[in-house]
């Protein structure tokens, strides 16, 4: 079974280019979209338990985008032997850094205080390679549409996240590490840093190349599943 995991602030709405091409169920995270209000804090872990009991699978292959990466991973640090297949889109493995794990604290009472538009309109740019209008478009609306609450509650799990990097290592799995070449969160070289069968770049793309090349990041994913054991 495919399972896409979106990424932060957005809603199961970022995989709709994937979910018209592949089998695959995409629900919304708790705090976002229509997924189970949260508040406070949600640590990656808590995700990572809502989708274990979302599905009974024991052949589960994982998309994960971002934050959604970073959910695969603590899935697969936790219930391994469900676990066939990583795709890890524009993420990174390695723990928070003391001054990154600051940064998402403060970000996380900001959004509680300010809502989601300042910040929304600050990182559009990051998200989406300019001339994607229709992409950043529907990138700003999932941002805006993000209930505020459940977005810090994300940000303040996700500062305490751990380095996947030994658990990767240690129960090795098919991995497919894509990133968009103008993805400034999380360049090729933090992409690289990640243990992987293959890595693959997408040109022209930042943040959210499955939604600025669709086309592309499916071929991707349609090789890297025909390939699988």
């Amino acid at each position: 079974m495919l399972l896409f995991i979106h990424g932060h602030p957005f809603d199961r709405t970022m995989w709709t280019p994937q979910l018209g091409r592949f089998t695959a169920i995409a629900p919304d995270l708790r705090g976002y979209g229509h997924g189970p209000p949260a508040i406070g804090v949600t640590p990656l872990g808590d995700f990572a338990d809502d989708l274990a009991r979302l599905t009974e699978s024991r052949s589960l292959i994982l998309c994960g985008l971002s934050m959604g990466g970073q959910i695969a991973m603590e899935f697969h640090r936790r219930y391994p032997d469900r676990v066939r297949a990583l795709i890890l889109a524009d993420t990174s493995a390695r723990a928070e850094t003391p001054e990154s794990r600051l940064d998402r604290l403060a970000m996380a009472d900001r959004l509680e205080r300010e809502g989601m538009r300042g910040y929304a309109e600050e990182v559009l740019d990051r998200m989406v390679a300019p001339g994607n209008t229709e992409a950043a478009a529907h990138v700003l609306d999932m941002m805006l549409s993000a209930p505020p609450a459940g977005a810090a509650a994300a940000q303040r799990g996700r500062a305490e996240r751990p380095d996947y990097r030994e658990s990767l290592l240690s129960h090795p799995i098919q991995t497919l590490v894509i990133v968009g070449s103008e993805d400034t969160y999380t360049p090729i070289e933090e992409a690289k840093l990640i243990p992987a069968t293959r890595l693959a770049v997408i040109e022209g793309a930042a943040h959210l190349p499955n939604l600025e090349r669709p086309d592309e990041f499916n071929s991707i994913v349609t090789e890297f599943l025909a390939g699988l054991d």
